[in-house]
């Protein structure tokens, strides 16, 4: 991706935060980040496009998690919580209302990104418990396919603004509360004493 439509792309990703995705048409966009409607087009020739590409940098910053890190020799157990610490640090100033927005203006767009996120996610935690079972840090009596499916259905739960309203729950702290109750779960004991030892190595928030 060309770097200078990266940084229009971080920056409209920055206006959706502030202003709403309601308010990201072209002109706003053009006179919030300095730049000229012609240069705009030269990426992008509407709202509907613009936002695409947005979410498409979103799954490109959480896939270039993986090529950051050399997990080969990692635990899985530490694996997770790097990742997930990363996800908090990079994503957390997502808001349900953002989502909302999203689902209600682009509901096409949003749909693809959220299918391809998930299959991405889903792929990654099956990866983790197979390693962890090998590793012999999760147990063996486990279901991968179930655990991973499971994992993926309290992850979306936590964007639920009616189960977790946001003015009392924040994104960092309901994350950090699923991911403990998630390794707790699948953790032999061998595992759970890792993960107790490692954790305080980690911040959430």
């Amino acid at each position: 991706m060309d770097e200078q439509f990266r940084r229009i792309l971080t920056g409209v990703r920055e206006m959706s935060l502030s202003v709403g995705v309601r308010n990201l048409t072209l002109n706003n966009i053009c006179k919030s980040l300095n730049i000229s409607k012609e240069e705009l087009k030269k990426y992008v020739s509407s709202e509907a496009e613009l936002v695409e590409k947005v979410l498409e940098l979103e799954r490109e910053s959480f896939k270039s998690i993986f090529d950051e890190h050399n997990f080969e020799d990692v635990n899985a157990i530490d694996i997770l919580l790097i990742v997930s610490q990363e996800m908090n640090g990079r994503f957390r100033d997502l808001t349900p209302s953002v989502t909302f927005d999203l689902k209600t203006l682009y509901p096409e767009i949003y749909q693809r990104h959220f299918e391809l996120r998930i299959e991405f996610i889903f792929s990654k935690i099956k990866i983790n418990i197979e390693k962890g079972i090998r590793q012999g840090m999760y147990r063996q009596d486990i279901s991968i396919e179930l655990l991973a499916r499971l994992y993926i259905s309290r992850l979306i739960d936590l964007h639920n603004p009616v189960f977790f309203p946001p003015d009392k729950f924040s994104f960092p702290l309901l994350f950090e509360v699923m991911f403990e109750n998630f390794i707790r779960g699948i953790a032999n004991d061998d595992g759970l004493a890792y993960f107790k030892k490692r954790r305080k190595s980690y911040r959430f928030n």
